[in-house]
């Protein structure tokens, strides 16, 4: 019996695109790869931007068993009642008390007797005001290791400085923390001088024919015209992004992890 236990999570979902080659990719990967536990991020998962129920049932239907957000979490009110009802769908826990949803959780791992804390926070650098993500890692870490070592963060932030105070930060608290939010894979992926295994930005799961996942042409305008434009999802050249990390089952420390990006980009013509 292997003395870790394995994690998969896929970066942020982003229309029907990237839904689609979930869809497609993702038995595959579980067939490959074999985790024990499935974590994707579907803040972008509705047209681009939300998450809706119909969303939410089709992922667990594929074996996911946590789905994280971020500051779109909340652009589609009607899912706000399903929210305070699903504490296995995740939003940034330091968003103000009141908001509707759950920002952290401990789960039962299938298959085995043992626990994991995943926690969902959102930075604040070039992002909304919220509360100190910092601080509330430190709570939620506490309350996590009550039950379990076995401790995951989706830190949903801007600013790489952000995200990599935060790895310095709860190195050797928790065993895994991914960045998401800027849709674009990073080549950092490593376990930090304490056992964390980390990466600043997972990337996106959807078209890559696009300005991160959203139509050139609209994201385009914006840039050379300065004013408002409706976003759109983009399809074509889709792609999953995402990691696997082995976490040892005692004392929660990350043994390994890697990154998913299929199909790949071409480096020559």
């Amino acid at each position: 019996m292997s003395d870790t236990i394995r994690i998969l999570f896929v970066g942020d979902i982003v229309g029907e695109p990237g839904l689609a080659i979930v869809d497609t990719l993702l038995p595959a990967l579980i067939n490959k790869h074999k985790p024990n536990f499935i974590i994707v991020n579907g803040e972008n998962s509705h047209d681009g931007m939300g998450i809706n129920e119909s969303i939410v049932k089709r992922l667990y239907r594929l074996g996911v068993h946590v789905i994280t957000g971020g500051n779109h979490s909340f652009a589609k009110w009607k899912v706000f009642p399903y929210m305070r009802t699903d504490k296995t769908l995740l939003r940034p826990h330091n968003y103000p008390e009141g908001a509707p949803g759950h920002g952290y959780g401990v789960f039962s791992i299938p298959g085995t007797d043992l626990k994991i804390g995943v926690m969902n926070l959102q930075g604040r650098t070039f992002m909304h005001a919220i509360d100190d993500p910092f601080r509330m890692a430190d709570k939620l870490i506490d309350e996590i290791k009550e039950q379990t070592n076995l401790v995951f963060l989706d830190f949903h932030a801007e600013a790489t400085a952000e995200k990599m105070a935060m790895a310095w930060h709860i190195d050797g608290k928790a065993s895994v923390m991914v960045g998401t939010h800027t849709h674009i894979p990073t080549n950092d992926y490593r376990i930090m001088p304490k056992g964390m295994g980390y990466i600043t930005d997972v990337g996106m799961t959807g078209s890559y024919n696009s300005i991160i996942g959203m139509e050139k042409a609209a994201a385009m305008k914006r840039f050379l015209y300065s004013l408002p434009e409706k976003y759109t999802s983009a399809d074509g050249d889709n792609r999953l992004c995402g990691i696997v990390a082995d976490v040892d089952k005692t004392s929660g420390k990350c043994k390994k992890i890697e990154p998913i990006l299929f199909p790949g980009f071409k480096s020559e013509v």
